[in-house]
């Protein structure tokens, strides 16, 4: 590639990175590691790099000229191969003299085939380097390997609900639950995040359903179907729409297969699970498994969500109980910790005893609904609450609803229930 044109790549990221404002989100990184921040696309991956460039800036006294930050969707870059990147060194060693050791932002590095190698050669030679990319194949054991243990993996979500009141201005004391007029607002608001969920872009426009509709065809084209050569979109589409349509629903490969079959398309079990496998990969869908079932059965099984509220929204449009459950799912995947590499969140389904979410490093058993005032329905996930605590007593049950709080007590078991806006800001 032309030198002169990256140079001219570098000094643009120089001047516009220090100057873009941001919303700080309070996520931190080291000053010597090394970084891989993987996510959903627009989830911040990018803005994260900003962030770390103007901190470095403002912290240690660096100045933009210790500065390497490439975005390898810049369309001057299409094209690139891995036996080009060295060039991007060599053009800022021209600009700035060989002695110079900058701090390296390789953001979206994985349009670049084999770009692993130039990064672990990166970190060899002592650089300092963050990349950025939307697959999580980044994060896989092999990546690791070849990567040599020199980065530090990161995940990076859309923004959470506290994230969002702090975006907007609203930033909450102590003692805020016990204030009519902020409860008001945290309420206010969580309606407006439960819909259209925490893609920060999307909190300024003015269609929002537009712009994330864009955004989900472009995780679907660019990030799914492009990059893994898909070659019937239109079942991988209807996937999607049907898996969006019961995410509050256990399913089976076999009866995916079935819902596909049935609209007159055929589709082999391995293509299937490929194509729920890319999902995941590019950060559009979570999974969680069964507690109920054995190791070896846990993947026929599973509850999939959509991994953010906005997308979701796209295809229920208004469906209060599938955005509530999704909120609490992506939530708790997103925030609890695996141990020893076992899942960290888990549904329940054994005889009568279905729980939609348990956390065993918690002992934590929950039901969602977005009210329990009818008794039908309190009956229902009281029941199953019990049915579970009485084969796990040391599980904590709780119930979380869209404004409902108390207090149930039966058969000697407590059960909270919480609106879902103070649950996101407490637990």
């Amino acid at each position: 590639m032309y030198k002169e044109t990256l140079k001219s790549i570098i000094l643009s990221r120089q001047r516009a990175i220090p100057k873009i404002a941001l919303k700080t989100r309070t996520i931190s990184f080291g000053d010597e590691a090394n970084y891989v921040l993987v996510g959903l696309r627009r989830a911040g991956k990018s803005y994260m790099t900003y962030q770390d460039v103007q901190s470095r800036i403002a912290r240690d006294k660096s100045t933009a000229e210790d500065i390497l930050h490439v975005n390898f969707e810049d369309e001057r870059l299409m094209g690139m191969r891995v036996f080009d990147l060295n060039q991007l060194l060599e053009a800022y060693h021209e600009l700035y003299g060989s002695e110079m050791r900058p701090v390296i932002y390789l953001d979206e590095i994985q349009n670049v085939e084999g770009w692993e190698k130039f990064a672990r050669r990166l970190a060899d030679e002592g650089y300092r380097v963050m990349i950025t990319g939307s697959n999580a194949r980044m994060l896989s054991h092999d990546m690791a390997s070849i990567l040599g243990g020199r980065y530090v993996p990161r995940e990076i979500h859309p923004f959470s609900f506290r994230e969002y009141l702090e975006y907007e201005g609203i930033c909450l004391s102590d003692n805020w639950l016990y204030d009519e007029s902020v409860r008001a607002d945290v309420v206010r608001m969580f309606n407006e995040y439960l819909r259209h969920g925490g893609i920060a872009e999307s909190f300024r426009q003015n269609d929002k359903e537009e712009y994330l509709n864009a955004l989900y065809q472009k995780i679907l084209v660019g990030d799914i179907v492009e990059r893994n050569k898909i070659r019937n979109s239109r079942i991988f589409r209807l996937l999607v729409r049907k898996l969006a349509g019961s995410v509050m629903q256990p399913s089976s490969l076999s009866r995916l297969q079935h819902i596909i079959k049935s609209t007159g398309d055929t589709i082999s079990l391995t293509v299937l699970k490929g194509y729920l496998d890319y999902m995941r990969e590019a950060y559009l869908t979570i999974e969680i498994p069964n507690m109920a079932s054995p190791i070896t059965e846990r993947e026929t099984m599973k509850k999939r969500y959509l991994v953010d509220n906005g997308i979701l929204n796209l295809f229920v449009n208004g469906g209060e109980a599938k955005l509530l459950e999704n909120i609490v799912g992506i939530n708790l995947v997103n925030t609890v910790e695996m141990a020893d590499g076992e899942p960290a969140v888990f549904f329940y389904n054994k005889g009568a005893a279905e729980v939609d979410f348990c956390v065993p490093s918690q002992r934590l058993a929950i039901q969602v609904s977005t009210s329990i005032g009818e008794p039908t329905t309190l009956e229902r996930e009281q029941n199953a609450l019990l049915r579970f605590v009485k084969a796990f007593p040391d599980y904590r049950p709780l119930i979380i609803t869209l404004n409902e709080r108390q207090t149930i007590c039966c058969n000697k078991i407590t059960i909270q229930v919480i609106p879902v806006w103070e649950w996101l800001l407490t637990k």
